[in-house]
Order: C-alpha cells, then structure tokens, then sequence
C-alpha cells in the first residue's frame, strides 16, 4: 500500500442531476457513485478523508453501510466555499496527498498509482476533441504552467483542448502551508483549488501533468451522464465474468449489480437482472429472470422466474413464472405458476403448477417445511405454519392447513355433485324471464 493519504470531495448539491437525492448517492450497478471512489482509495491508502456539505448525514449513514474506519469533515461551506475550500482544515496522516472527487464512479486504482511522479503537483490531464465544460491546462516544456476554469477563460483560452481531469496530487507540506493564502476573487466567489497550481509555478515548484484515460475520469453531473456512466460500469462487470469462463447470451440486456459472484460453468441468458450480492455457481438463468440477494448453485431458473432475497436455490428445478422468497430449495422440481414464500423443501419434491405457500397472515411470517419425495398435486395452498414429513401425496386444489405424516395422502376436494340435464333447466329459465 503506497504511503500517501487521499482526500475524496463530495459536498457538491449536484443540482443538474434535477433530484433531492445528493448526487453522490445517485447508484450505478446498485452501488453508490461515491462507494466506488472510496473502493478504490482504499486499495491505494489507510488515511481516506470524504468532505461532505450538501445532506451530509444522509450521505454518511449510507456510505457507514459498506465502509468503517473512513474519516469524514464537514466543509464550511457558508465561508469557505469551492474545491480549495473543501480540503481546508484536513491534516493528511502521509507526505503525499491525492484529491479525488466523489462523482467519478469509473476511476480505477490501477490510474491513480500513476499519479506517483516526483513533483511538488501532479494534476490528471485530457487530451480532448472540444474541452467543452472542462477548466483548461496550458502546459510547455511537459510541465504545467498554467489553469483556468472554463467560467474564467479568455476567448483564447476557450481554444485550448488540454482539459483539467479534477484529480490532483500534492505534497502535503506544500498543500498546507498554501492553502490558507487561497482567495475567492473570481467569477463564482469559491476558493479554488486549482489556484494551487499559480501559487507552485510562482514559487519554482515542478508541476508535471499526467495525461489520462477519459473514460476512468469521467464525471457525472446529470442523469444523462449517470446512465452513460453506468453502461461502462456494466460493460465492464460483464466482461471481468466473461473472461472467467460465464457465457453471457446478448450482454448489453443483462443487469449484473456489483457485488454479485457468478462461478463455474454457468449459462446467462438475456434480459437477466442479477442484483445484491447473489450468487450464481453453475446454473443457468433463462430470460428475464431476476436474482436477488440469493444463491443459486447447480439449478436452473425461469424463463421469467423471480427468486426474492435471502432464497438458497440447490440442484433444483425453477420454472417459468415461480417465485420464490426466503426460501431454500434441494434437489425440488417447480415448474410453473408457483409462489413459495418462507419455506423450506427438500430434496425430490415435485412442486406442482399453481402452488402457494401462505406465509402471511397480516402481521406476521410464517414458515412452511416440505420434506423428501412429496408430491404436490396443482393449485395447492399451504396455509403456513405446516409440516409435511417425507414421502407425502397432496392431491391438487387442497388447501393444506395442519401437519402432514409421512406416507399419507392429504386432499381437502369437496365430494362431486351432477345434476342431470341441469344445463337446459338453467337457460330455458333465463329465457323465460326475458319474456
């Protein structure tokens, strides 16, 4: 682990994302945008600061879920605010000191280790089409002697097509004894941090720019972006899987969450969602299929199956149109049309079409437990909590509401009635009242 410390900005309110929710906290492949630079910081560094403003608490409560042991400030926003002012009051525990920015959700460890060049800044550095939206970066001699924000550029200025990517490294000496000399005289009255760099050139230091993969440094600013940001982020998921050995069928319509493990010989088919932290070893999920929060491992699932969290699916058969809830499944056989809520079921039980475990009672769950080699005749419903011990015939449309012993048929049928030539009698009396 390189010995430098990492400041993550994340106050901003992200108005052009048009939300109450704080930027940051917009997800890409069900994980927070901030989430993943604080990931990825962590591969680099022990001391990760996260400046926070706009909703802080919300934002450190949602952040606490996956991480411990990340410091958090608050920006004195009301008096100091901007990038320059967001890292004001924060002592780095290193020598060197990386500052990222909470909207980046692509940034990669493997770029930020570039960053480790001899020099009192290293800033990231685009190499763009039209810089468009970017503050800019004049740089002779490869060092860099000067930035501007695009909101303070001259005509000429707005020509220039070397971007500032918005990550910089400093020393950390440097970084704190100029920090308090930073003002606010410009355009949008904000301590920039980018004024950092005027200060080092007018003081001697080397500045060196990193030119950088645009797509890792991209930020997101509008839900536009974020979507964009997201097809990447997937794009990626699916191919790390891929080169493992999964067979995707159409990738760009399946939905892999991060977080999600898939191993083995395992088949996914398109229009898949696989979300949570499910996981997938040797099974195939047929399409528009949704897994979440679940195991499935040597099974099959759908088409248009929904296996809902906390389920554990085992060497068993899952049809089209079944689902399954908190729920753990060995060696079962449901193929069709069923809903199996709170249940366990074991192994060479046939679930037939139509089955519900009725697991609610209005207040509170119920558990169903179905044992070995049962077989559930169609349009069952087992009115939870019930037993059925192993080798038990349930004949279709019973509505089970007791224990079952095993060896025993259970059927709840009312006994059959026939009327003779009811039929006629029926629709000629309807036919009479008409008249």
């Amino acid at each position: 682990m390189n010995k430098k410390s990492i400041i993550i900005l994340a106050a901003g309110a992200g108005t052009r994302m048009k939300s109450q929710l704080p930027k940051v906290l917009h997800k890409i492949s069900g994980k927070p945008m901030l989430y993943y630079s604080i990931k990825e910081a962590l591969k680099l560094s022990d001391d990760i600061t996260v400046v926070l403003y706009h909703q802080f608490e919300k934002v450190k409560a949602e952040i606490e879920k996956y991480f411990k042991n990340i410091n958090f400030v608050i920006q004195d926003h009301k008096n100091f605010p901007g990038t320059g002012g967001a890292v004001m009051g924060i002592t780095p525990k290193y020598e060197k000191v990386l500052v990222l920015n909470g909207d980046m959700p692509l940034i990669q460890a493997s770029e930020l280790e570039k960053f480790d060049i001899d020099a009192t800044i290293v800033m990231s550095v685009l190499k763009l089409q039209s810089a468009d939206g970017y503050g800019r970066v004049i740089i002779e001699n490869g060092n860099v002697k000067k930035i501007v924000e695009q909101k303070d550029a001259s005509s000429e200025e707005l020509k220039i097509t070397t971007a500032n990517a918005g990550i910089y490294q400093f020393d950390t000496k440097f970084l704190l004894e100029n920090l308090s000399k930073l003002d606010n005289n410009n355009a949008q009255k904000e301590y920039y941090i980018t004024d950092l760099v005027e200060m080092a050139i007018s003081q001697g230091k080397v500045l060196k720019p990193l030119i950088v993969n645009e797509e890792n440094f991209k930020g997101v600013n509008s839900k536009v972006e974020l979507a964009d940001a997201e097809v990447i982020h997937q794009n990626r998921i699916k191919k790390e899987f891929m080169k493992a050995g999964v067979i995707f069928r159409l990738p760009d319509t399946i939905y892999i969450e991060e977080g999600v493990e898939i191993e083995g010989e395992s088949i996914i088919e398109n229009g898949v969602s696989i979300l949570g932290n499910s996981k997938i070893i040797n099974s195939h999920i047929k399409t528009n299929s949704v897994v979440e929060n679940s195991i499935v491992e040597n099974s099959d699932v759908g088409p248009m199956a929904r296996i809902r969290p906390d389920s554990k699916i085992v060497s068993t058969h899952i049809g089209n149109f079944v689902e399954t809830k908190k729920a753990i499944l060995t060696g079962v056989k449901a193929g069709h049309l069923s809903y199996l809520g709170d249940c366990v079921i074991d192994e060479g039980t046939n679930i037939g079409c139509g089955t519900i475990t009725c697991n609610y009672d209005g207040v509170n769950k119920h558990q169903t437990i179905i044992g070995k080699n049962v077989f559930v005749g169609s349009d069952t419903q087992f009115v939870a909590p019930v037993t059925i011990e192993d080798d038990v015939l349930i004949g279709a449309g019973t509505t089970v509401t007791g224990n079952v012993k095993k060896g025993e048929l259970y059927l709840t049928r009312a006994k059959t009635k026939t009327i003779d030539g009811y039929f006629y009698k029926h629709f000629a009396k309807k036919t009479n009242e008409k008249k």
